[in-house]
């Protein structure tokens, strides 16, 4: 069985060991080895990459038995003596990573109560999902920043962090945030005097090497409160990246980050007035339109008037031209007007005919694969344009 050598140091970058197996997984070659620094997915953090010789690892999983095996891209015998490189960039992303995840559970429990159910630790930020005894799936911002405050103050004690095995005796009288998941060869985490909890993963020695903490995110997740957080080195590039932006949006508007919110508000305000304004512009002349559409309307072989016209219209006039146009008596209107891909479409008709708008509609739209129906009066859809000439035929070839 593979002597983990990460649970006594965090901090090896470096090991020599022996091939003591060699398989296949899909396709791939997987060694076990008599010793390894490399930590195995496990516990919602992800693996360590490096070297073994000079072959990637490109996976480290441990398997049923407890066997923690190595996926490379190259080959190896049994026996073969192989120096191992750890990719320190990203072990010491995922030791400041899930050593603020146990000061943010612990400061979740001890502030509300609320259990950590789970760990995941990702690319460009972290989450854990909290379970409370009421069923609640949210907190209030100012609950978020208190925990943060406690957190942030407890890194910077620079509290030691102490990772061991205890004993059978001992490991029953320790004060555990919540219980352990394995029943032999448990082993503890610590933080300071305000964080143990049972952890197989890699950690700090003190919280002061974790940084900075910051929760990007906070909402609800299956059930649960989902915290999304980035600590250490993503939490300074974090605070860069929201900086340059504060900063560039600042600029767009002649202000200053803290005066954001209060210019953001005040464009806001003059551009809902000016859509309004050329919501009002738009309709009247729309409206001024629609007399020469009835003066040019086509006389329906059974009777009425046929106005058939694509207009600039968002869906909400559309249907308020097609209402002006049918107010009138013997009225058919049959309009469309763009909308992204495809166009929408209203036909209605005056109160004094019988034409079926609905099913009108349907069958020109039904076969260029648009959809659309509604009451024999009128009917909305979406599809191609070539469906208003072929409903504007349809009415013409009728008797």
């Amino acid at each position: 069985m593979t002597d983990r050598l990460y649970y006594n140091d965090s901090y090896l970058k470096e090991f020599d060991a022996v091939v003591e197996k060699v398989s296949e997984r899909n396709g791939r070659t997987i060694l076990a080895l008599n010793r390894s620094a490399f930590y195995p997915t496990s516990g919602g953090q992800p693996y360590d990459a490096g070297t073994l010789n000079e072959a990637r690892v490109t996976d480290v999983f441990v398997d049923a038995e407890g066997e923690v095996w190595h996926e490379v891209d190259a080959n190896f015998a049994v026996g073969e003596a192989v120096h191992g490189c750890i990719d320190w960039a990203r072990r010491w992303d995922h030791m400041q990573q899930h050593g603020g995840e146990h000061m943010i559970a612990g400061a979740v429990y001890e502030l509300t109560g609320g259990m950590t159910i789970g760990l995941h630790l990702g690319a460009e930020f972290s989450s854990i999902d909290v379970e409370f005894a009421d069923g609640a799936t949210h907190i209030s911002d100012e609950m978020i920043a208190r925990i943060e405050d406690c957190v942030n103050a407890r890194i910077q004690q620079d509290a030691p962090i102490r990772c061991w095995f205890p004993e059978p005796h001992e490991l029953s009288t320790l004060p555990l945030r919540k219980r352990p998941t394995v029943k032999e060869h448990v082993r503890i985490v610590a933080m300071g005097d305000f964080e143990m909890v049972a952890c197989g993963g890699t950690h700090p020695s003190s919280t002061g090497q974790i940084g900075l903490v910051k929760i990007v995110g906070a909402a609800p997740a299956r059930g649960k409160l989902r915290l999304s957080f980035v600590c250490g080195w993503r939490a300074v590039e974090d605070y860069r990246k929201n900086y340059d932006c504060a900063w560039a949006a600042a600029n767009l508007l002649s202000t200053r980050p803290e005066m954001l919110t209060h210019s953001i508000g005040n464009l806001q305000l003059r551009l809902r007035e000016a859509e309004l304004a050329l919501g009002r512009l738009r309709r009247e002349k729309l409206f001024g339109e629609l007399d020469a559409l009835l003066a040019g309307a086509q006389v329906l072989p059974g009777g009425g008037r046929l106005v058939c016209a694509e207009l600039e219209a968002d869906a909400g006039l559309l249907k308020d031209a097609a209402s002006k146009l049918i107010a009138a008596e013997s009225v058919v209107a049959l309009l469309a007007a763009k909308a992204g891909e495809k166009y929408n479409f209203v036909f209605a008709r005056s109160a004094d005919l019988k034409y079926a708008m609905g099913a009108l509609l349907s069958g020109a739209l039904k076969p260029l694969g648009g959809k659309g129906g509604g009451r024999p009066d009128f009917a909305q859809g979406g599809g191609p344009l070539e469906a208003l000439d072929a409903a504007r035929r349809t009415l013409l070839e009728e008797v």
